[in-house]
């Protein structure tokens, strides 16, 4: 029973040291790369919002103009 616990406590030691390695130090390149292709893609959707946001303008103002040549 002695053995059995030593092995579980030996085995619970290694992973909590493997596990603290791992997320040591610098973040890894593969966490930076996701994180500069979300920054990527925010851009994109800014940009996009920001056409459509011009063509929303755009059609209104042509409504508009179109209702005050009717008036006229």
């Amino acid at each position: 029973m002695s053995k059995l616990l030593a092995a579980l406590v030996a085995s619970l030691f290694a992973v909590s040291t493997a596990f603290a390695a791992s997320h040591a130090g610098a973040p890894m390149a593969g966490a930076s790369g996701a994180k500069a292709e979300a920054k990527a893609e925010k851009k994109d959707v800014k940009a996009d919002k920001k056409t459509t946001k011009k063509s929303a303008k755009k059609s209104t103002a042509k409504k508009d103009a179109t209702k005050e040549e009717k008036k006229s």
